[in-house]
């Protein structure tokens, strides 16, 4: 017989929770988190989790000012902070994508959409925590929210916790500034191998790829740079053996011969790439599917009977009323389709929403699993657009409109998607801890206005300082949106060579190798691998080198001090590019050797810190 389950604050008492400076301080971490994991998107295609990272500034910072906040409000601000990044990465994912169209959406498009998607995916959880959360409790993991409940109950960090995290984002700023400012060394050094059919090996020098390869870890940021170097030195320079002649051959409409390697990998890799993440998301779905039929049942059963509904009077056990589900989303689905200007019709709304709900009870199975870091989102994401596509070809809606269509829909659905995720994490955090579901709830819906407003500003200053899309700023998740769109609806998706990645996911499935970090490889640039791995391979020393909790806080939290820090001088820097103070490019003052150099001191100098035994 399962034992009863008992949380750390029990359901009679009633400490401090949804207050009003845990309510401040929360919106302030989601708008900085916002912001740094737009930029982290749109540079490597994944963001980082900030759950850990909020709680313990929280914690720090709230000693500095007061010692009567409660553990509860603690948690009040980790739930906030996490919508910003969450709902960065489901913006960031999809809304690039309209601009390869030509579609720029205005900035308060994008703050409706975001809007529209986050409450979309926190209102369909509210059904599926009982079952999720409650049943299952010990039977899925939920790595990241376990975590982060333990750390606020341990409850004896001090104010280094922000401290650790303000030095690792001061250091990332002044590299970013000397590189991307004064210029004083190249921020993204390259060297060609004139006798290996002109391969090449390049990093992208930045702070925030060091800290994310920090986060990641060396397995993940390994598998990685395997894809990298295999797309860059093994399929590029047989592409390049084998396409000699003159003629150009599909997608490119340029010679094998005459096309850099980069042209290459933009031309031809990309889509491998693109395939073999396909297959990654599908097996992660097909892995959860029982699971998942399973809570759809129930929640179904439970919304339209009310058969398992019961009088919750404990604390513990409120959640926002299920009536606010119904109307919440018939008033989201109006909205898209009677707001003015949206390039959406009832049935794709309709459509998409159904196919929401569904891939809400797989997010939040597959975090429960693998955590919100290993969770498939972008797998989720594409099979969405890809189901609706083919939808759209058989009803014979191949026009331009209907790509804008199901990329905005699209955005929608990746919101919802996203925030149900984060949303199971913070709800399995509050359920160890004695929260009050009802009280998360709202402070999610609270958290998604700021970075609603703020995430549209953030696309259109980087477009405009670097060009989205462009090497600087690849969009890797929304570049594969679009490529599968106009694909599908256009009819020219290169099949064959989608086909190749399709069989190496396959094989890779075989060789029990994972599939999602090794198809990003395929599919990003090889210099931002190259410089995620040399952060992994700190953390593996640090992991060797001193295994203590205190090392590894120390340095999760200068990755994460380095990941912020270089996102919003990244900001700043794109701020004086645009007003034309400091100009985007520029032949640096030092040899690209030196650049390449002070970044694995740089990344020495994380190393040491974090692994530095404090007396």
């Amino acid at each position: 017989m399962k034992e009863p389950f008992h949380p750390h604050i029990p359901a009679r008492r009633n400490p401090n929770e949804l207050t009003l400076r845990a309510i401040i301080l929360g919106i302030f971490f989601g708008f900085l988190f916002a912001v740094a994991n737009a930029y982290l998107a749109l540079k490597i295609g994944q963001t980082v989790s900030a759950s850990i990272p909020a709680a313990l500034m929280s914690m720090g910072i709230m000693k500095i000012f007061t010692r009567k906040a409660s553990i509860l409000e603690h948690n009040t601000v980790q739930t906030i902070s996490t919508i910003g990044e969450t709902l960065a990465a489901g913006i960031a994912f999809t809304i690039p994508a309209l601009f390869f169209f030509n579609e720029e959406p205005s900035v308060g498009r994008i703050f409706l959409l975001s809007l529209l998607g986050g409450i979309l995916g926190i209102l369909f959880m509210i059904p599926m925590r009982r079952f999720i959360i409650v049943e299952e409790h010990g039977k899925l993991p939920f790595p990241e929210g376990v975590a982060c409940a333990e750390i606020l109950k341990a409850g004896e960090k001090n104010i280094s916790s922000a401290i650790m995290a303000l030095w690792g984002a001061l250091a990332a700023g002044l590299y970013k500034i000397c590189s991307n400012a004064l210029f004083l060394w190249n921020e993204t050094p390259s060297w060609t191998v004139s006798f290996f059919r002109k391969a090449v090996f390049s990093i992208d020098t930045t702070p925030a790829l060091l800290g994310v390869g920090y986060i990641i870890g060396p397995r993940i940021s390994g598998m990685m740079f395997a894809g990298g170097i295999t797309a860059w030195w093994v399929i590029i320079p047989l592409i390049k053996i084998f396409g000699l002649g003159i003629t150009s051959i599909y997608p490119s409409s340029i010679p094998v011969s005459e096309m850099t390697a980069n042209e290459i990998w933009s031309g031809y890799v990309r889509y491998i790439g693109a395939g073999t993440l396909t297959v990654g998301g599908l097996l992660g779905l097909f892995r959860v599917l029982p699971l998942i039929f399973k809570t759809v049942h129930l929640t179904l059963k439970e919304l339209f009977t009310g058969e398992a509904v019961k009088l919750h009077k404990n604390r513990t056990d409120k959640d926002i009323p299920l009536t606010w589900l119904t109307f919440g989303s018939v008033a989201v689905i109006l909205t898209l389709w009677l707001f003015p200007g949206m390039p959406m019709n009832f049935f794709t709304i309709v459509l998409l929403t159904i196919l929401s709900f569904f891939f809400v009870a797989v997010t939040s199975f597959t975090v429960g699993l693998v955590g919100t870091s290993a969770n498939p989102v972008s797998g989720m994401v594409i099979t969405t657009m890809f189901l609706t596509c083919i939808i759209f070809v058989l009803l014979g809606w191949t026009e331009r409109i209907y790509m804008i269509s199901a990329i905005t829909m699209g955005c929608v659905s990746c919101v919802a998607i996203t925030l149900a995720g984060t949303t199971s994490q913070d709800l399995k955090t509050g359920y160890i801890l004695g929260a009050t579901p009802q009280h998360q709830q709202i402070a999610e819906i609270i958290g998604i206005i700021v970075p609603a407003i703020v995430l549209g500003y953030t696309l259109y200053i980087l477009n405009a300082a670097y060009k989205i899309g462009s090497p600087e700023m690849p969009a890797p998740q929304a570049t594969l949106m679009a490529i599968i769109v106009e694909g599908v609806i256009g009819g020219n998706l290169p099949y064959a060579l989608v086909g190749i990645g399709v069989l190496i996911g396959i094989a890779l499935i075989i060789l029990q190798i994972p599939i999602l970090p090794f198809a990003l490889g395929l599919y990003l640039p090889l210099s931002i691998t190259t410089a995620t791995v040399l952060g992994g391979l700190a953390r593996a020393f640090v992991n060797r080198r001193r295994s203590s909790e205190a090392a590894q806080e120390r340095g999760i939290l200068l990755s994460s001090g380095l990941i912020g820090g270089d996102a919003f001088t990244g900001i700043l820097v794109a701020l004086l590019t645009i007003s034309q103070v400091i100009p985007l490019h520029t032949e640096a003052l030092l040899p690209d050797s030196l650049s390449l150099l002070f970044f694995i001191l740089f990344s020495g100098a994380l190393t040491f810190f974090a692994s530095y035994r404090q007396r």
